[in-house]
């Protein structure tokens, strides 16, 4: 008995002899219209502005939303095997709060479950010098494909659609867009994709090359079928020799960034949202006093409008979303955020602000897409009345 389980473990987490999924059934989602899943949250937020004033500010679902958006969370799991299970545990419900659920404003949300590389798993691999990009090989791609082949076979019916990763799951959307998109008929049908944390490759000086044959990276809102991609660093703690991001291998090749505050390039203001406990994709670190002198917050979710600035920037090491704050010289609003990896005062510089990719640009990236799905729709409308 005791052989046939160890068995069964080293093969989920080899990702062999594995049965696929069956997206037809509810529990195989974290989120998909129509059912009252993950996605079905509060989502209402204390606006803090930079005087110390508090406002209140309410979210709504857009269930008439006219595209689409495919989410692949993050590695996440806490499982203890090399590969997750697909049973949604409070690790995977977190992800859906911090980086998805705010998209159904703006686009219906689907959200498959995965059998993604765990903690375990990406801790075991990191050890071992194994590297981020080989996420997207293996159970976790197999599983992450056959869910978006159950949604094109199902739910998609010709709309437009938005792929949004972060970290694994940018990963293994890249791949996704490399074998199933990219050069095919449905790319046609691809709004954007919103992939941070993940490093993406691209020609020097120019928009497409490197990690995708056709598909372009994005510099502007009105730009379809284009690619976001970045990773954070604070300005003061800017990537080391050994970062995890932002560097490719290739000479001619450089990590692409795209400023989700300011695609066409410069500096712009990121619209945050984060968590009022200080709670990110995994762990959570207390925050200090949002204002002073303190007062309760109770939403569950905290906007600082002109806190955070961000613009595209290269080091010796790498091309990165370079992060300033902003605080307040009379100190009435929190001056800093919580999401540096690390622990007992040590920061992890080769990580950046990684847990907190999407969050310091939440609002950034949802506008984007309401925008970038009215410039899709009137671009495939006029294609229509050209016929």
């Amino acid at each position: 008995m005791w052989k046939q389980i160890t068995l069964a473990v080293v093969a989920a987490g080899l990702g062999f002899a594995q049965q696929p999924n069956d997206y037809g059934d509810a529990k195989s989602w974290l989120c998909r219209p129509g059912q009252h899943d993950a996605c079905n949250i509060d989502l209402t937020t204390t606006v803090v502005s930079t005087n110390g004033s508090l406002n209140r500010e309410t979210w709504a679902e857009d269930p008439n939303a006219p595209v689409d958006c495919f989410y692949v969370y993050p590695t996440v799991s806490t499982d203890p095997t090399p590969n997750s299970d697909m049973v949604a545990d409070e690790a995977e419900r977190n992800v859906i709060r911090q980086q998805f659920a705010r998209f159904a404003s703006k686009c219906r949300p689907f959200a498959p479950m995965y059998r993604q590389i765990t903690l375990a798993g990406l801790r075991l691999r990191l050890a071992s010098g194994g590297g981020g990009a080989s996420l997207e090989h293996g159970l976790q791609y197999d599983d992450v494909r056959d869910a978006w082949k159950y949604y094109l076979d199902h739910d998609n019916k010709g709309r437009g659609f938005v792929l949004i990763g972060h970290s694994q799951g940018s990963f293994v959307l890249a791949e996704l867009i490399r074998q199933e998109i990219d050069g095919k008929p449905v790319q046609a049908r691809m709004v954007s994709a919103i992939l941070p944390g993940a490093t993406m490759a691209v020609p020097r000086g120019k928009d497409v090359g490197g990690s995708f044959r056709h598909v372009p990276f994005c510099h502007s809102a009105s730009e379809t079928g284009c690619v976001i991609a970045y990773s954070s660093f604070r300005s003061t703690v800017p990537p080391p020799a050994n970062t995890l991001f932002g560097k490719v291998a290739d000479k001619d090749m450089v990590a692409a960034c795209t400023n989700p505050a300011s695609l066409g390039g410069g500096s712009g203001e990121l619209h945050a949202y984060l968590a009022t406990d200080g709670r990110t994709i995994v762990g959570t670190t207390p925050p200090k006093p949002w204002v002073a002198p303190e007062r309760a917050i109770d939403t569950p979710w905290v906007s600082v409008p002109g806190l955070l600035t961000a613009q595209c920037t290269s080091n010796e090491n790498a091309t990165y979303l370079e992060v300033t704050l902003h605080p307040d010289p009379n100190g009435k609003r929190t001056g800093d955020i919580v999401g540096d990896l690390g622990g007992n005062g040590q920061v992890l510089a080769n990580w950046g602000l990684h847990l907190v990719d999407v969050n310091i640009a939440m609002g950034n990236l949802v506008d984007l897409v309401g925008q970038q799905a009215k410039a899709w729709l009137s671009k495939t409308a006029q294609a229509a009345r050209g016929k």
